[in-house]
């Protein structure tokens, strides 16, 4: 399971105890404050901790206190301005705090987004539990015959149950002799020193459960879901960046709002792509072979135009 009981009464105690603040305040983010929201077999995500809003956002493009005499619609005006001319620095001013439980082979690929701060669960010093990712039968694929890091057709009949089969066993397995090496005791009950943990750790599998802590600025989130988010992602981080998309609406709706029309909605031509569509718009054919493109940028261009 995602939470143990204890952990939910904590959380339950937290969200029971309010406290009064002066800093700007989000309540669509308050109302996400410490839950947690479940994401694949034993993860979650649940926010810990923020800072700003949509209006901090335009307090700090305008370099000013206050609402003053901007009206919302104004503010969104702003927002939008600032997103689609690619000045990030005011969406720098807002933070969140999120605590993730994830599989470890998706951690090493969240990791790749360096600019954030991270606090990982000690392996070196505390026990890891036994939870692993275990995929659902229908995201079981082959490998994808058109893209060398992705996926193809899902596994069906004998070989889906043997794979989930392997699946289950390994972890099981590893796990078992894990929990044998840093036992002070055998299966005899007699005193043995036992393996250190940082070293028995090293035999565990990449689906195997781990935690973190992970702060991060709105204008680098925002980078990291575009690419996560996106229909393109690996399953497993996808479901994560989904999670996180739908807090980050509730907390910053203009901002989010901009950020899904212009990053997630939008798409970025090339001086040629541009010149392409207004060839089209004048109503001249256009060709791969007349436009300049690569036969990769060309595929890529008409499923952007349609």
């Amino acid at each position: 399971m995602p939470l143990t009981p204890d952990q939910l009464a904590e959380i339950d105690a937290l969200r029971a105890n309010p406290q009064p603040t002066l800093r700007a305040v989000a309540p669509g983010m308050e109302d996400h404050l410490y839950k947690a929201h479940e994401v694949l077999d034993h993860g979650f995500i649940r926010v810990v901790d923020y800072m700003g809003n949509d209006e901090a956002i335009c307090q700090a493009a305008r370099v000013s206190y206050g609402k003053g005499t901007k009206s919302v619609q104004n503010d969104e005006g702003l927002i939008r301005y600032l997103m689609r001319h690619w000045h990030s620095t005011p969406f720098e001013m807002c933070e969140i705090k999120l605590h993730v439980k994830l599989p470890v082979f998706v951690a090493r690929q969240w990791i790749r987004h360096r600019t954030a701060n991270v606090n990982e669960y000690s392996a070196r010093y505390s026990i890891l539990d036994r939870e692993f990712y275990i995929p659902e039968a229908s995201h079981l694929a082959a490998q994808s015959v058109i893209n060398n890091q992705g996926r193809g057709e899902a596994l069906t009949g004998d070989e889906a149950a043997r794979v989930l089969e392997i699946l289950k066993g390994d972890a099981a397995r590893t796990y078992d002799h894990y929990a044998e090496m840093i036992g002070e005791t055998d299966a005899d009950g007699n005193q043995k020193q036992g393996l250190a943990r940082e070293l028995a750790r090293m035999n565990l599998p990449a689906n195997i459960y781990t935690q973190w802590y992970w702060k991060v600025d709105l204008h680098n989130l925002f980078h990291f879901l575009r690419l996560r988010a996106d229909s393109h992602a690996q399953y497993e981080i996808r479901v994560y960046a989904d999670a996180i998309c739908k807090v980050v609406a509730d907390w910053v709706p203009a901002a989010y709002g901009a950020f899904e029309d212009y990053r997630m909605g939008g798409a970025n031509l090339s001086g040629k792509a541009l010149e392409c569509v207004r060839k089209m718009l004048k109503g001249e054919e256009v060709t791969q072979e007349t436009s300049g493109m690569s036969k990769g940028e060309w595929r890529e261009f008409m499923e952007a135009v349609g």
